[in-house]
């Protein structure tokens, strides 16, 4: 992965085919998946839930872009094209004294025991990358002082929830979180339905159906001496809120916005996840950390500012 790249003024090209790939909620959840990653066209189909046709359009305008790289490697029916982030940062000359214009972004990453309110019912319980965390089917065991190194949640129904921090550093035009989940049911089966809701600053920002609890096979960092025959693994997922209205992977979900959160009003962000006790769906849930099911990571929150001193800079 190459360090930075910088657009100058004079490159017209340059700046309108970026203009283009990233004006797009489902191209920036692409370069999202991709930072985490190399992964390939079906992957990235089956983690955002569109077609491998509507990915591999995307994926050529962000090569064209030359904000990603791909090339072709041998698959089991023949050759998979694999995907790649090209930069670690972009920088936009816009004016001739190099002042440049535009957003920029912070994150936070929590792990998923470190709730800071639940409510749990069995079947319920967590473990580590070890061992279980207390008794299983005992929500008591959500208080347990090691609750912060759990790497796999579950409930029947129920929530949990995250108090994020906040920094004030400019405007704040985009709001999302990402995490890892699937159903909850003994085992695993495919096909168990569960409508999940999402709550930021106690708004409701839309329930999703998760379509199953997945296994069939371990999970990429499912750790070994957890039973095959349980649930290893989940969808990557990600709610977004702007200035106008909320999205889940790049999708509109609903007309809930920035304002609405009055983000202003606390000195820290609360994220809630969890099952509706009288939910259509009442599948449950499970919550996959850093070391567990298909993706490295915990609980990430992403704040766009809108900076006031008119600088550029996309970096982690």
């Amino acid at each position: 992965m190459e360090k930075t790249r910088r657009i100058l003024q004079n490159d017209r090209t340059g700046l309108i085919d970026v203009a283009k790939a990233l004006a797009s909620s489902l191209r920036i959840s692409i370069l999202d998946l991709l930072s985490q990653g190399n992964m390939n066209v079906k992957e990235i189909a089956s983690v955002l839930n569109i077609p491998n046709s509507t990915a591999s359009t995307n994926l050529k305008i962000l090569e064209d872009a030359d904000l990603i790289i791909t090339s072709l490697e041998p698959g089991k029916h023949g050759s998979m094209k694999q995907c790649a982030i090209k930069y670690e940062s972009l920088t936009i000359d816009l004016l001739k004294s190099f002042v440049n214009i535009g957003p920029f972004y912070r994150f936070a990453e929590m792990p998923i025991g470190g709730y800071s309110a639940f409510e749990a019912h069995p079947s319920c319980g967590l473990i580590d990358d070890k061992e279980f965390l207390g008794k299983d089917d005992d929500p008591k065991t959500f208080y347990s002082e090691r609750r912060f190194q759990a790497q796999l949640i579950w409930f029947s129904h129920g929530f949990v929830e995250y108090k994020f921090p906040k920094d004030i550093v400019g405007k704040i035009v985009n709001l999302s979180f990402s995490l890892e989940l699937c159903s909850e049911t003994p085992y695993y089966r495919k096909h168990c339905p569960s409508d999940i809701t999402v709550w930021i600053n106690d708004v409701e920002i839309c329930t999703w159906t998760c379509p199953g609890d997945f296994g069939g096979r371990r999970g990429k960092f499912t750790p070994e001496w957890w039973a095959i025959n349980s649930t290893q693994y989940g969808f990557l997922k990600t709610w977004e809120v702007d200035e106008n209205e909320s999205f889940i992977d790049g999708s509109r979900i609903s007309n809930v916005k920035l304002r609405d959160l009055k983000l202003n009003e606390l000195d820290h962000i609360r994220f809630k996840i969890g099952i509706k006790p009288d939910a259509h769906n009442l599948g449950g849930i499970n919550i996959f950390g850093e070391k567990f099911g298909d993706y490295p990571q915990n609980i990430i929150m992403r704040i766009d500012y809108l900076n006031n001193n008119h600088h550029f800079s996309v970096t982690e």
